[in-house]
């Protein structure tokens, strides 16, 4: 019988290839973690301290330095660092040097509910406890917030924050028993009574007319009260 040395040759070399990535992978798994890199993404970095979740690791898992690897569940330490109220996503993974590596994206405070219990608002509209290390530069709300008018708390900022004036001057929001909200500026006397947040886009154009137009007039610090609730109109209150 003719032999193939061919395919005797290539399967030799295919039986070599496995057998080295066996043993690759075997040793590999054997390799101890040789340290812990934590760091943080997105410019939010305030919230929580790089010992804060050494702190928690340690705690939860014990020294994980020199640990082998093969005994780590990644998962685990990411859904661990996760369970934090500070952190949104955590990503864990570990390099070929043996260093295991987290990056961590942290929640965004938006506004800062301040009243008998306090705390943020995040970008997606949940509550967030308040740090020791960092204070967010955030509009303070007031007034009625229960879990129907923080979501409407939520649509406002949101909706501030995509407007470049608007985001430089509203630093407050008051709700009011009838769930109608107030805005405090920045550098003037009045509040701006929104009314519901239906028609957003449509109230906040005709406020911003009217600011300009009673900015040029110099009439803005004769107002208490600019109401936006009425259709296409901006009611005034004089002081």
């Amino acid at each position: 019988m003719k032999i193939n040395w061919n395919f005797f040759a290539m399967g030799v070399l295919l039986f070599a290839v496995i057998g080295l990535y066996i043993f690759a992978n075997h040793r590999n798994n054997r390799r101890h973690i040789e340290k812990v890199n934590i760091s943080f993404t997105g410019d939010q970095n305030f919230y929580l301290s790089h010992e804060a979740v050494h702190k928690l690791l340690m705690q939860k898992l014990g020294n994980l330095e020199n640990l082998p690897k093969e005994k780590l569940v990644l998962n685990a330490v990411e859904k661990l660092i996760e369970s934090n109220e500070m952190v949104k996503k955590a990503h864990v993974y570990l390099t070929i040097k043996g260093e295991l590596r987290a990056k961590i994206e942290q929640r965004k405070p938006i506004g800062r509910v301040e009243g008998v219990a306090k705390y943020y608002v995040d970008e997606d509209g949940k509550r967030m406890p308040l740090s020791n290390n960092h204070s967010a530069r955030v509009p303070l709300v007031t007034g009625k917030v229960t879990e129907q008018s923080l979501g409407d708390v939520h649509d406002i900022i949101t909706f501030v924050n995509q407007d470049d004036f608007l985001r430089k001057n509203v630093i407050g929001i008051h709700v009011t028993e009838h769930l109608n909200y107030l805005l405090k500026f920045r550098m003037d006397n009045f509040v701006v009574d929104l009314g519901r947040t239906e028609e957003m886009p449509r109230k906040f154009n005709n406020f911003k007319a009217f600011y300009l137009k009673a900015h040029k007039d110099k009439t803005l610090s004769q107002y208490s009260r600019v109401s936006l609730e009425f259709n296409n109109q901006v009611v005034c209150t004089k002081i």
